[in-house]
C-alpha cells in the first residue's frame, strides 16, 4: 500500500510542474503547501524558512532556488487579490520535505518522493524569461544592495 501512496504522490507532485521559456523546472510554494496537506500558509512559511537555512548551510544561493513572487487570485466574490507566493527548484522542494514538520504518514512519505538528484540544477534566476502572471518580490537584501550601486 506504502508503495501505491509513493506513485501517487509522485504523479501528484510532477503535476504541479511549471517551466520558463529557459527549461527551468519549478514548483509553486502554494501548490507544494497543499500537497503536503499544510492548511495555513503561515505554518507552512516557517517550514519554508528552515529550508532557507539549509540551503544556506549547503552553501547553495538561496535566492537560486527560493524566488519570492505575487501572484493574483480569485476570491469567493470574484474580486482578485494579491497573495505571496514563491517559485522553488526541486531542490528548494526537496529542502522543504526534509524540514516540515508534520508527524503524519503521509507527510513523512513526502521524503521518499523528492528524492533529490545531484544533475546539474539550473537556478530560477529573476532574470527568467517566462514570468507572465506572477510579480516578481525584490528581497530587502536586494534592494540594499541595487541601492549601492
Amino acid at each position: 500500500m506504502e508503495t501505491q501512496i509513493i506513485h501517487t504522490l509522485t504523479r501528484d507532485f510532477e503535476t504541479y510542474a511549471h517551466s520558463t521559456e529557459d527549461g527551468v523546472f519549478f514548483w509553486l510554494a502554494r501548490d507544494l503547501q497543499l500537497l503536503l496537506g499544510y492548511k495555513e500558509w503561515r505554518n507552512f512559511h516557517k517550514v519554508i524558512l528552515k529550508a532557507k537555512t539549509a540551503c544556506e548551510l549547503s552553501n547553495q544561493p538561496i535566492e537560486d532556488h527560493f524566488v519570492e513572487i505575487n501572484k493574483m487570485v480569485q476570491i469567493g466574490s470574484g474580486a482578485t487579490k494579491e497573495i505571496e507566493d514563491m517559485m522553488l527548484t526541486r531542490y528548494a522542494c526537496y529542502l522543504i520535505a526534509q524540514n516540515e514538520t508534520a508527524a503524519s504518514k503521509r507527510l513523512r512519505l513526502h521524503r521518499h518522493i523528492l528524492p533529490y538528484k545531484p544533475v546539474r540544477q539550473r537556478s530560477l534566476s529573476r532574470k527568467s524569461s517566462n514570468m507572465s502572471g506572477y510579480r516578481l518580490v525584490r528581497n530587502s537584501k536586494e534592494q540594499k544592495k541595487n541601492s549601492l550601486k
